[in-house]
């Protein structure tokens, strides 16, 4: 019996693999490397700065008693079980959405996995220009909006079918 079935969405599951991955080793050579807080410049408008991200993006209620790791640990758990059904119930012909959604398991799963071990978030990716910068970020963070992006972009895409389709039958 196969796990993955011939021409299923399924098939996408290594960008998961190969991003969680990628999030992970990355994450732990950051912490491993640095000190909290610790920031190497790498360009003029990007640096490796080590933080904890004990909020959501932007550290979106990081100032919170602690509840929020168990609500944002929950929010990242039912968002993996939902991006893994969806994944399995999307049909082959349908890629550019299986890799949005294996992306944006791969980020949810990332993310679940630092709260569920250390109560936060590991964040390093550091983008500014000049003294204004964007919160921190992971892989996992760049790989849930690349998803998101490439669920949009199939989403316009899949519009324009319909219309297509609509179109000829109309003729």
């Amino acid at each position: 019996m196969k796990v993955v079935e011939q021409g299923s969405s399924l098939r996408w599951l290594w960008i998961t693999f190969v991003f969680l991955i990628l999030d992970q080793v990355t994450k732990q050579w950051v912490a491993n490397t640095f000190e909290l807080y610790q920031s190497v410049n790498v360009l003029p408008f990007f640096s490796i700065t080590y933080v904890h991200n004990l909020g959501a993006a932007f550290s979106f209620l990081a100032d919170q008693g602690g509840w929020q790791r168990w609500f944002f640990t929950a929010i990242a758990f039912i968002a993996s079980v939902v991006f893994s059904v969806w994944l399995k119930r999307t049909p082959a012909s349908q890629p550019l959405l299986a890799i949005a959604l294996a992306c944006m398991l791969s980020g949810a799963i990332g993310n679940l996995i630092d709260r569920l071990l250390f109560g936060y978030v590991i964040d390093f990716l550091d983008f500014y220009i000049g003294t204004n910068h964007w919160p921190a970020f992971n892989v996992a963070d760049s790989m849930i909006f690349i998803g998101a992006v490439l669920m949009i972009v199939d989403s316009f895409k899949q519009e324009k079918m319909k219309k297509n389709t609509t179109e000829q039958n109309e003729h």
